[in-house]
């Protein structure tokens, strides 16, 4: 039995709990709820291991522990001791990120350890939006085709460089990167306005369940920047993901990114949250 003290790797006899504490905020936990929901909580199924804080049958806090280091509904309690459990394991992330008050105080914990971050980006309004676009969406804008990930994947590439600061093309030539792309669009989750074989405007789903799903990903053409294409094509991605994907879309921002966000509020989204992303 687990000290309320201590963390464990949860497994699938923890999937119901694990479940009803993804429950408590559908919106701010849909990158966790998505994956659990879709691979369950066998590590080399999910790509990441899933630790718990609190006595089997009162499962209090989560922590997604894989290419993201993602705590979930996890108090000050919970955050020191999955500091403890991060600081023995040693970093294998390549971000922190998830609700602000969480992240921050992790952050503190593991930074002495773990050293100096690349970024870290506070204070990211969560915004939501279930109900239609408040502004005309843009009818180019339509799902990516399977045969055109070719034209797809230079925006996709771009935009990745412009947000997080490098390449998703080191280590690997971009195999991975491209197998993510190819995976969107074949799910019916990338979307994109395309005019003479290029890119003016794109956005994807990233992570969805069957009551919420999160845009990444939002991109214009430099060429066509400042002509408006951003409001018609986020209000379309919202009107297809709703339609196809889930009621109720979600994304988060850099606060310093004003037209962004002015973007976001027109469409219609409102704050519900404030994420923290720890780049390293």
């Amino acid at each position: 039995m687990l000290r309320t003290s201590g963390t464990r790797v949860l497994d699938a006899r923890d999937l119901d709990e694990v479940l009803a504490v993804l429950a408590r905020d559908p919106v701010a936990d849909c990158f966790v709820a998505s994956r659990i929901e879709q691979a369950g909580l066998d590590p080399w199924r999910l790509g990441a291991e899933v630790w718990g804080f609190g006595e089997r049958g009162r499962l209090e806090a989560l922590c997604y522990s894989g290419a993201n280091l993602v705590p979930v509904q996890a108090g000050p309690e919970a955050v020191r001791a999955f500091a403890d459990r991060a600081r023995r394991q040693g970093r294998r992330c390549s971000s922190l990120v998830g609700s602000s008050e969480a992240v921050d105080q992790l952050w503190s914990l593991l930074q002495p350890t773990w050293g100096r971050a690349r970024d870290v980006r506070r204070q990211q309004p969560l915004m939501a939006l279930s109900g239609p676009p408040a502004v005309e969406p843009d009818a180019l804008v339509r799902p990516v085709r399977p045969d055109q990930v070719d034209v797809l994947l230079p925006a996709c590439i771009a935009m990745f460089t412009e947000e997080i600061g490098v390449s998703p093309l080191a280590g690997d030539g971009g195999a991975l990167y491209r197998s993510r792309v190819e995976e969107l669009v074949l799910q019916q989750r990338a979307y994109a306005r395309i005019e003479g074989g290029a890119v003016l405007f794109k956005a994807e789903v990233g992570a969805a369940t069957s009551q919420v799903c999160q845009v990444q990903g939002v991109w214009v053409h430099p060429a066509v920047r400042g002509r408006g294409l951003s409001l018609g094509g986020v209000a379309a991605v919202v009107e297809l993901a709703r339609s196809t994907v889930a009621p109720v879309v979600s994304l988060y921002v850099n606060d310093y990114n004003a037209p962004a966000r002015r973007c976001y509020e027109r469409v219609g989204f409102a704050q519900v949250g404030t994420f923290t992303s720890v780049l390293f």
